[in-house]
C-alpha cells in the first residue's frame, strides 16, 4: 500500500490565512497529502504568508534558509511560498531562494495541485495571477471529517478602501463576495460536522453584497440553520456599517456581542493622510448607534501609532476616542513602512517616538481592557467549550464576548454551550462555575 505524502503548512497573519491553509490542506488531500506538525518528516512544505507587518517578507526569506539543510539532504523535498508575500514578491523569492519550487497567490492557491504536479515534474512554478474563476468552486469539497466547535469561513475578499499604510489592495485584490448560496452550504455542512460557531471573514467582511441584504441579510439566513449557535464577523471598516447590519446587533440572537471595528486613529488630520474617508467624530457616533441597538456590546479596534507625520498632539486624540469607546480588546502597532503604499514616500517619526506612544497606548488599553474583564465577575454568560485546560477535569471555552473562560465539572465535553456563572478574573482569563 502507498504511503501518503506529508504537507507541512506554516501560517502566518490573520484568520482569513487560517481558513486559506485550511483550504490548501483539503486541496492537497485530494492529491494524497496528509498534514503532519512538523517540517522535518515532510515531503511538501509550505509557508502561507502575511504582508501586513514590518520585514514580512524577510521573515519569509529567514525561514526558508532554515529548511536549506532538509533541501540538501532530500532533494525531493518540495518547498513552496503561499498567500500574501506570495503575491508581492513573485519571482523575487524564487531568484533569492532557488531551492523555493512554487509561488502562489491568495487568489490563485486553488490551483496549488497542479503547480504542485509542475514541481514534482522539475518545473519552476509560479501563480500569482488574479484569476477570473471562482477558487472557492474549483477547489475539491471539504472532507467529512468530524470538526471542532468552531470554525472561519470566508465570505469576502479583498479591498477597495485604500488605505495609505496598507497592501492588502495590492495583494489580495478588488473586493469580491461569494455569493450567500453557497456560503449557506458550506455553513451547513460544517454545522453537520460539529461546528455550532462560524466567524465570518472578510478584509472588509461588512462590504459584503453576496446577499441583496448585504451581510446583514446573510447573517439571518445562516441563524435559520438548526445546529448553528453563534455567529461572529471579522473584519470591518466603520465605512460599510449599515443600518441593517447594526439592527442585526440587536434583533439577532445568534449575532455576538462582540465587535471588531479599527478606526486606526483619533486625529481627523492623520484619518485624512490615511485615507480612512471617515472622521474621529463619525466613528463615535457610530459606536454610539452600535451601542443603542446592543447595550453590552464589546468593542475591539485596530490602532496605528507614529503614522508618517503624526504630532503629539495628533497622538493625544487618539488617546482621547480611545478613553471615549472603552475597549474589551484590541490590537495596536507602530507605524511600518509597506513598499508602494503612499504613506512609506511620507516623512517618518523617529522609532523612539513610536516606541513611546506605543507603550503608552497599550497601558491605556491593557487597563481598559483588564476593567471590562473584572466587570464579568458575577455575571451568567454563555460558554462554548472547545478543549480540555491544563487542570484535571477542567475545560475551557469562549464566552458570548469573546473571553477565554475555564470552568471545573464533570461532564463537560468539546462542543458543550453551557450558562456560566463568571467567578473571578485573572491576567488573561475568567474562571467560572456551571448555572
Amino acid at each position: 500500500m502507498t504511503q501518503p505524502k506529508k504537507l507541512f503548512i506554516k501560517t502566518y497573519g490573520c484568520q482569513m490565512n487560517v481558513y486559506d491553509s485550511e483550504r490548501m490542506a483539503e486541496a492537497m488531500g485530494g492529491q494524497g497529502y496528509v498534514q503532519t506538525d512538523s517540517p522535518d518528516d515532510a515531503d511538501m512544505i509550505l509557508l502561507n504568508t502575511c504582508h501586513i507587518r514590518e520585514k514580512a517578507a524577510e521573515k519569509v526569506y529567514s525561514e526558508l534558509g532554515r529548511y536549506k539543510g532538509l533541501k540538501s539532504e532530500r532533494p525531493d523535498l518540495k518547498i513552496g511560498v503561499a498567500g500574501c508575500v506570495a503575491q508581492a514578491e513573485g519571482e523575487e523569492i524564487m531568484r533569492r531562494q532557488p531551492m523555493v519550487d512554487l509561488v502562489v497567490g491568495p487568489q490563485s492557491y486553488h490551483r496549488l495541485p497542479e503547480l504542485e504536479a509542475k514541481a514534482r515534474g522539475g518545473e519552476k512554478a509560479l501563480d500569482t495571477d488574479f484569476p477570473e474563476e471562482d477558487k472557492f468552486e474549483r477547489l475539491k469539497s471539504r472532507p467529512k471529517a468530524k470538526r471542532g466547535p468552531t470554525a472561519f469561513l470566508t465570505v469576502q475578499e479583498g479591498c477597495d478602501k485604500f488605505c495609505a499604510f496598507c497592501v492588502v489592495p495590492y495583494t489580495r485584490g478588488a473586493e469580491v463576495s461569494r455569493p450567500a448560496d453557497r456560503v449557506l452550504t458550506e455553513a451547513r455542512d460544517l454545522v453537520e460536522r460539529g461546528v455550532r460557531e462560524l466567524t465570518l471573514l472578510g478584509q472588509n467582511v461588512n462590504a459584503y453584497h453576496g446577499h441583496d441584504r448585504g451581510l446583514a441579510g446573510l447573517i439571518r439566513e445562516l441563524a435559520k440553520i438548526d445546529g448553528l449557535e453563534r455567529i461572529r464577523f471579522t473584519t470591518s471598516h466603520p465605512n460599510d456599517m449599515d443600518d441593517d447590519l447594526i439592527a442585526a446587533h440587536g434583533d439577532c440572537d445568534k449575532l455576538m456581542p462582540y465587535l471588531h471595528l479599527p478606526v486606526q486613529a483619533g486625529s481627523d488630520r492623520i484619518l485624512k493622510r490615511m485615507n480612512r474617508q471617515h472622521t474621529a467624530e463619525q466613528y463615535l457616533r457610530l459606536i454610539e448607534r452600535l451601542r443603542a441597538a446592543r447595550p453590552d456590546l464589546h468593542l475591539s479596534g485596530d490602532f496605528i501609532v507614529g503614522f508618517p507625520e503624526e504630532t503629539e498632539e495628533d497622538f493625544r486624540d487618539t488617546m482621547a476616542l480611545i478613553e471615549a469607546v472603552q475597549y474589551g480588546s484590541a490590537f495596536s502597532f507602530k507605524y511600518s513602512e509597506r513598499p508602494g503604499t503612499p504613506a512609506a514616500e511620507r516623512p517618518q517619526v523617529s522609532e523612539a517616538e513610536k516606541d513611546d506612544r506605543l507603550q503608552r497606548l497599550q497601558a491605556l488599553l491593557t487597563r481598559q481592557q483588564r476593567a471590562l474583564q473584572d466587570a464579568m465577575v458575577g455575571r451568567d454568560v454563555g460558554v462554548l467549550f472547545e478543549k480540555a485546560g491544563r487542570l484535571p477535569g477542567q475545560m475551557v471555552g469562549k464566552s458570548d464576548y469573546l473571553h477565554a473562560v475555564h470552568v471545573a465539572a464533570e461532564g463537560l465535553q468539546p462542543g458543550d454551550l453551557r450558562p456560566v456563572r463568571i467567578v473571578e478574573s485573572g491576567p488573561n482569563s475568567l474562571k467560572g462555575v456551571l448555572v
